[in-house]
């Protein structure tokens, strides 16, 4: 009977101890962190007020500008006109209390784990790749980083042409270091 009592206290101290693998490990949830970071960082170059109202309003604001993953991420938390959920509260409420970012993505994690698996695109070095060795994927997602389009293109050359062309506009020290080559 003793031991049984022990047994149970141990894991009664147990369930009450915080649990560490909550805790978000090295490279989880880059686009939350990152994203959130930036936001943060924004909110106080703007001097916004920190109330819950005014960093939902400048969330709203922030996210309309975003492409790629950090739209699907304002997408996940309702920041979106096309969501489905309104999570941004679970945001703008811990970071009007100063909440550390990575604290406020391990919160989200736990609401909705697809927050957490948003990686970041993989840069292309333009300065030095070789883009006919890139497949017209990656050639294309490159144009769309930069708002363009290929209309007409067909071939690999024609996007590789594309590319050459805008680049100056772009990646202008790409473009100046490839001229170096």
């Amino acid at each position: 009977m003793m031991l049984y009592l022990s047994g149970l206290s141990v894991a009664l101290a147990l369930a009450l101890v915080p649990s560490f693998s909550d805790a978000l490990k090295d490279g989880e949830c880059e686009v939350c962190v990152g994203f959130l970071e930036r936001f943060y960082q924004t909110l106080k170059d703007d001097d916004v007020k920190f109330n819950s109202d005014s960093i939902e309003k400048a969330l709203l604001k922030f996210c309309k500008d975003t492409k790629g993953k950090e739209n699907r991420y304002c997408y996940y938390i309702g920041a979106t006109s096309d969501a489905a959920t309104k999570i941004i509260n679970e945001v703008s409420k811990p970071m009007s209390h100063h909440v550390p970012v990575d604290k406020i993505c391990e919160k989200l994690k736990k609401k909705d784990s697809q927050i957490c698996e948003l990686k970041y695109d993989k840069q292309v070095d333009l300065s030095s790749v070789d883009l006919k060795k890139l497949k017209v994927k990656d050639l294309k997602k490159i144009l769309e980083e930069w708002g363009e389009s290929c209309k007409g293109c067909a071939e690999k050359s024609d996007f590789i042409r594309k590319i050459n062309e805008l680049m100056p506009k772009y990646a202008p020290n790409a473009a100046k270091a490839r001229t170096d080559l």
